[in-house]
């Protein structure tokens, strides 16, 4: 079924809560409704909107956004050692999380309380806490916009970095994700890399499925802003990786300074926020946006910000994090 709205305020369907319109927007729940929703032909400029959680509208969208609302979990194998689901796009990605959690698979349990829908989760490969959503997606199934062909493609194939998938790239503008096949495992994983998520779980009474997600929603909510209270899309910033040399200059002026082993030894992962909050810039305020006072990832708008008013802000905490530190970070968020 297709919902279609035209000047359509997006307040509501963006978590930075910034007031802009879009010409026109439909939700759509099958492939069909895609066809249908293009056989009059491809507008000049289109996207996809899901929960809005990870975008910074700056104007008014002049085009289509397409919003994916079915809400179906198929169970298509169980082989003993795990399952195999297949997850339409417009599922809530906390409520998978919680599904999975509730069935007694393991995961996705560190990745509970990430706002947004599972159709966004393979765009920017979600993570947290020692896990990403490339560790478990099989497959996604796309709507190819121009052939009007349904495609599928594996894990391999999907292009999976840090933050990065073939679809902010090659595939951008092409094609819609109207599912994704997730395999999670009946036998326990427990990943507690993480200092605080391993206290927590600790303190909960050890390392079971529910543990860890009450353990990490804990830590989640006393970290980061409620986008239902304060405006905001979570990290706003990219860990910077960069390579040995520059970290080790780094680490030697501030050997405090977390840093972390890539899968290139000649490369290191900085802490965004830490060298946000020790620029001196955590708890910084300019007018209506801010920098948020106990994550320094996270930019927040404190009431009637526009989206050029955020981005910039987010500008100038880039250019002071490069002259303290030299380091490039780039935003995380995707700026419409």
């Amino acid at each position: 079924m297709i919902r279609q709205f035209e000047r359509i305020n997006l307040r509501d369907r963006n978590s930075f809560r910034v007031e802009q319109r879009a010409a026109r927007l439909a939700e759509f729940e099958t492939a069909d409704d895609l066809r249908q929703l293009f056989a009059g032909g491809i507008p000049a400029r289109w996207a996809v909107l899901g929960g809005g959680n990870n975008i910074l509208f700056t104007r008014d969208y002049e085009g289509l956004l397409l919003t994916p609302v079915s809400r179906r979990i198929e169970l298509l194998a169980d082989d003993g050692g795990g399952v195999l689901l297949r997850v339409d796009a417009g599922v809530e990605w906390d409520d998978l999380a919680a599904y999975a959690v509730e069935r007694g698979w393991w995961g996705i349990e560190n990745l509970s309380l990430i706002p947004g829908r599972v159709g966004a989760a393979p765009v920017q490969n979600i993570g947290a806490y020692g896990c990403e959503a490339k560790d478990v997606i099989e497959r996604v199934h796309l709507y190819e916009v121009v052939s009007g062909r349904e495609r599928i493609l594996d894990r391999a194939a999907c292009g999976f970095g840090y933050r990065e998938s073939i679809f902010k790239h090659e595939l951008r503008g092409r094609v819609v994700i109207t599912a994704v096949e997730v395999r999670l495992s009946h036998r326990p994983q427990p990943k507690l890399g993480y200092g605080d998520v391993e206290r927590e779980v600790a303190a909960r009474g050890g390392a079971t499925l529910r543990n860890i997600r009450e353990a990490v929603c804990a830590i989640r909510r006393a970290k980061l802003p409620d986008p239902a209270v304060t405006g905001n899309a979570g990290s706003f910033f990219k860990n910077p990786v960069v390579d040995r040399a520059a970290a080790e200059r780094l680490l030697a002026q501030h050997p405090d300074m977390p840093h972390y082993a890539t899968e290139d030894p000649g490369r290191v992962k900085l802490a965004a926020g830490w060298l946000i909050d020790r620029a001196g810039l955590k708890g910084k305020v300019e007018g209506r946006v801010g920098v948020h006072d106990r994550q320094a990832l996270v930019l927040v708008n404190r009431g009637g910000a526009t989206g050029a008013e955020v981005l910039a802000f987010a500008r100038r905490v880039q250019d002071e994090v490069a002259a303290r530190f030299g380091v490039a970070i780039d935003t995380e968020v995707n700026i419409w």
